[in-house]
């Protein structure tokens, strides 16, 4: 059909798809968003609801904080690649679980990625693997803070600086491969509360323990926000977002599950209402 026989209707119509398309050249609507969630087992949250994705040795659940981000944030792509398990170098390894092998995590971020969220760290430093060291019948007993504080030494304080650059890193490469993007490092939870005392007897930690716990991953927190603040991201704190939920609450209130889980979710780990108000935490740091 030549030109002279395109209708007045027709020959308006390219032009207004025309002056659309240049729209959104220059800015006038954002693209189509890809959000990419990386983490380790806080972030896939085994047991907070039904298992998704591969391998299934990474435990991630439709009900994990990265999914409820999603359904908030509404991207035309949506990738989680969290792992139970997890440390900043499975970000750029692959990391072998007990069901298959987690490609590295950074391989998802892509030049069209517009969201990332970063929950990494906890497993650099050791935390959830202490659950068993720390325990005592004894509540005025500090196994866990003689055994990382003797010497002159804290060891924990060490594994969490020892920790920073590699997080550091770690947002230097997603900035790499997703120069655009809206990064989020998510911080951890209000694992045990303010008064350790809380604690006794269902968590068997002394009360001196409980606070020297709290305080090192009150420290690990600290470091994630000072990795984002300097690599220009934004920080999710979780923790104020869960307080007076931890572990040691009561059984209605409680958003973080003790050493023996009544909801299913991992021990030590948010239950699927602690998923919930980490989601809410971080959807307005990404949005």
């Amino acid at each position: 059909m030549g030109w002279k026989s395109w209708s007045a209707a027709g020959v308006a119509l390219v032009l207004v798809a025309a002056a659309v398309v240049f729209g959104y050249l220059r800015g006038g609507e954002e693209p189509p968003a890809r959000y990419v969630a990386l983490g380790d087992s806080y972030t896939a949250a085994p047991g907070t609801g039904q298992p998704v994705g591969t391998p299934p040795g990474c435990g991630r659940s439709d009900n994990n904080y990265p999914r409820l981000v999603r359904n908030g944030l509404t991207p035309a792509e949506f990738v989680d690649v969290s792992c139970g398990g997890a440390t900043t170098e499975h970000l750029s390894s692959p990391q072998r679980t007990r069901e298959g092998t987690n490609p590295p995590q950074l391989a998802a971020v892509t030049a069209g990625t517009t969201h990332v969220t970063l929950g990494i760290g906890g497993n650099d430093v050791g935390f959830v693997t202490l659950g068993e060291r720390c325990a005592t019948r004894d509540r005025t007993a500090t196994p866990c803070r003689d055994r990382f504080t003797s010497g002159g030494r804290d060891r924990l304080a060490e594994a969490v600086a020892e920790a920073a650059p590699r997080v550091g890193r770690a947002l230097e490469r997603i900035r790499e491969r997703a120069p655009d993007a809206r990064v989020v490092v998510v911080g951890y939870p209000a694992i045990l509360p303010a008064d350790p005392a809380a604690c006794w007897p269902e968590l068997p930690y002394g009360t001196g323990d409980v606070t020297y716990l709290r305080r090192s991953i009150e420290r690990l927190n600290a470091m994630l926000a000072e990795q984002a603040r300097d690599h220009g991201a934004e920080f999710a704190d979780t923790a104020r977002a869960t307080r007076g939920h931890s572990m040691c609450a009561a059984p209605s209130a409680r958003w973080i599950e003790g050493p023996e889980p009544v909801t299913g979710a991992a021990p030590l780990h948010p239950t699927a209402r602690g998923q919930r108000a980490m989601a809410d935490a971080v959807l307005p740091a990404v949005s």
